[in-house]
């Protein structure tokens, strides 16, 4: 994935989750944090994160963290504008970017290595699908950028990519965390377990490839 960049969107107020949802505990630390660091496991060339109405606490949440934040004038008008200045931040040689949204922790990042290879094979994007429903991240080739800074409003990266039956390929897969977004208090009980079962589901393989536990 040499070239490729990522930006995570970070920049809403989370109003419909009653406020500050990229801040609430997931697991012991932010659920941005916990998006973050997913991120970066992935390997990218760089990750930069578009803040916006918390900038401060954000920034704080993801201290350590091997990223780059770029605060979005006019954050107010809607995901557009965190689009736009996530992207004019990247580096000028990026082959492509996937973008993310800073309320998906369990995002499925493992998925990367084959959506830009898709994106660039297909022309101008890739996109994971869980049971026919497109998920994130969605990976665009540079081909795509223009179109990108193009936006404006609340439509995101998706609004170029419904409809559009060229240049476009789908990873299909069962990755729950693709379409697993936080927009209200029940989403994030739903996060909690589905990351509860991840971590008991990754100590079970440590210790069945450690000998302490037998194979199923």
């Amino acid at each position: 994935m040499q070239g490729w960049s990522a930006l995570i969107l970070a920049a809403g107020a989370g109003r419909r989750f009653g406020g500050g949802k990229l801040l609430a505990p997931l697991a012991g630390a932010p659920v941005i944090r916990r998006t973050v660091e997913a991120v970066v496991s992935a390997g990218l060339d760089e990750v930069v994160v578009a803040t916006g109405a918390q900038h401060e606490a954000i920034a704080a949440a993801l201290e350590g963290l091997a990223c780059r934040l770029v605060p979005t004038p006019g954050w107010e008008e809607g995901m557009a504008a965190s689009l736009r200045s996530g992207l004019a931040a990247l580096a000028p040689d990026a082959r492509g970017v996937f973008v993310f949204l800073g309320d998906m922790p369990l995002v499925p990042v493992a998925l990367c290595g084959a959506l830009a290879e898709q994106a660039e094979a297909a022309g101008y994007a890739g996109r994971p699908r869980v049971g026919g429903i497109p998920g994130h991240p969605a990976a665009f080739s540079r081909a795509a950028f223009p179109d990108l800074l193009r936006l404006t409003g609340d439509a995101g990266a998706a609004a170029l990519l419904k409809g559009r039956s060229e240049g476009v390929a789908y990873c299909d897969t069962d990755a729950m965390g693709a379409v697993l977004d936080i927009d209200s208090p029940a989403d994030l009980e739903a996060a909690e377990r589905a990351w509860n079962a991840c971590a008991t589901s990754a100590t079970s393989d440590s210790a069945i490839s450690r000998g302490a536990l037998p194979k199923p």
